[in-house]
């Protein structure tokens, strides 16, 4: 299945898809700036779709579901489903060093793509884009569980099923020390189910891969 058909939307000018899925490794022009507009449209259209969704919820509550849905993990595993790592283009370095499956690479793709699609057609060809994407996700949400950071609700959840608490490990510090990124597994028993997540500190780090678990088990 080619990406255009995952996506649901055809480019009108295939250079904008290219270049949303050239990292800067590779070269020029690569998706930066597509995905500094595909994160503001991506934000903008999950808002909406929860605000007519639950007309009842106060601001704080829809913000946080709204950050748990634009998150890294949501969007790994998205980038995920539509099998963009077959697609990206990146440098012999990143590809040598395991950049294709990145998933702070990965998600950043799906945004710039969102951000193309923006460019190509328009705002609303970009929102029924993200709508169609993120149908099931947004149908899945959970209000109470909006106030949990996703440790806290992987553990609760694990303690429901009276399962092992999930182990968390770093794999990886890159980075100047003034400038460190995480990348920590968390993994859950006995399943053996696990997930990835990068951040600026070893709690964001942990935070990210718990989400990413949560994806996985559908919660």
């Amino acid at each position: 299945m080619s990406l255009e058909t995952a996506l649901g939307y055809t480019f009108r000018d295939p250079r904008l898809l290219r270049e949303a899925l050239t990292h800067r490794s590779y070269g020029t022009p690569h998706n930066e700036r597509l995905e500094f507009i595909g994160d503001g449209v991506l934000n903008c259209s999950i808002a909406l779709a929860l605000f007519r969704k639950f007309p009842e919820l106060p601001e704080g509550q829809l913000s946080r579901m709204r950050a748990n849905l634009v998150s890294q993990p949501a969007l790994h595993s998205l980038a995920q489903r539509l099998d963009v790592s077959d697609h990206i283009r990146i440098g012999e370095g990143e590809e040598k060093s395991g950049g294709r499956e990145r998933p702070s690479m990965l998600a950043d793709a799906v945004e710039a793509i969102f951000g193309a699609i923006l460019l190509d057609s328009g705002f609303d060809a970009a929102q029924n884009t993200i709508d169609r994407l993120y149908v099931q996700r947004i149908a899945a949400v959970n209000p109470r569980e909006g106030g949990k950071d996703a440790k806290t609700r992987l553990q609760e959840h694990m303690q429901s099923k009276h399962l092992p608490l999930p182990s968390y490990v770093v794999e990886r510090v890159d980075g100047e020390a003034h400038a460190q990124v995480f990348t920590v597994r968390c993994t859950v028993h006995p399943a053996g189910e696990s997930g990835l997540g990068q951040g600026a500190s070893r709690r964001a780090a942990e935070q990210m891969a718990a989400s990413a678990v949560l994806a996985k088990l559908g919660q």
